[in-house]
């Protein structure tokens, strides 16, 4: 599966500018939410193995998973989920246990068939749908601790993956909040970082999403307010949906604010 070496690329890309870094530098809270780099490792750890347990069966899944649900049912932040599991890793030794996991991972995927149905925390997904959410997650996180160390990210196309997800899940970025569905979906253009463009569905005249593929991922995975990007949005469909982009699993969530996260100065 070409996903699964996007996301092994993706993975590379983050563990590139954290290689040289200090110890200290892993507790530096980023502009999602205070979590430090730190945290985001262990999170993009967690669920790497989770997701590489979904492919050796439903009960390898089950038994992996369900000391971090009861945890979540049980009302705890999904940051504070991670802690057992990791059992005081931390800091230069989480970053190396991080990269190898995430290595097997993307491993494991290159061989699976992108169509095998795995489990997962919410619905059933494809196993190329799995492996993309990894890529799109390590893409987001890895978002706040580029922009933390002031560095900006050398995009390439893999990123159509993340783009492709924020178009797939505009149906459910509105159900997931209750709302109808306005129909038909927008169109949507981008441009990639190639030059290359890319789109979907239909074209429409005051309906449509366009822009850099960059910051269309950028607002579909929550890490950029549309305000803040120079995305053009027509029509109360395609506006509404870049207010409230999801495309992440989960309860809803936010935006952030305008001028809330940006690439800090070296």
């Amino acid at each position: 599966m070409q996903q699964a070496e996007d996301f092994r690329a993706e993975s590379r890309a983050l563990a590139a500018i954290l290689e040289d870094l200090p110890e200290a530098a892993f507790h530096r809270a980023t502009q999602f939410k205070g979590w430090t780099i730190d945290h985001v490792l262990g999170h993009l750890h967690l669920f790497n193995a989770a997701a590489e347990a979904s492919l050796r069966g439903e009960e390898a899944f089950a038994a992996f998973i369900a000391p971090v649900l009861r945890d979540m049912q049980a009302g705890k932040p999904i940051l504070e989920c991670q802690f057992p599991w990791l059992d005081g890793l931390s800091g230069r030794a989480l970053f190396a246990a991080w990269r190898q996991g995430a290595e097997r991972c993307a491993g494991a995927f290159a061989d699976a068939d992108p169509k095998a149905r795995l489990k997962w925390i919410g619905p059933d997904m494809s196993a190329l749908s799995s492996v993309t959410a990894r890529q799109m997650e390590t893409w987001a996180h890895g978002q706040e601790v580029f922009d933390l160390l002031g560095l900006k990210r050398q995009e390439q196309d893999r990123i159509r993956n993340i783009a492709h997800l924020g178009v797939a899940t505009y149906g459910w970025s509105f159900r997931n909040r209750g709302l109808a569905v306005p129909e038909p979906a927008p169109f949507v253009q981008l441009t990639g970082p190639s030059g290359a463009v890319w789109e979907w569905n239909a074209p429409q005249q005051g309906n449509f999403v366009k822009g850099t593929a960059i910051e269309f991922a950028q607002v579909a995975a929550q890490v950029r307010n549309i305000e803040d990007t120079a995305l053009q949005a027509a029509g109360p469909a395609a506006e509404g949906w870049m207010r409230i982009a999801q495309c992440f699993a989960g309860p809803p969530e936010q935006p952030p604010a305008p001028g809330s996260r940006f690439r800090t100065r070296p």
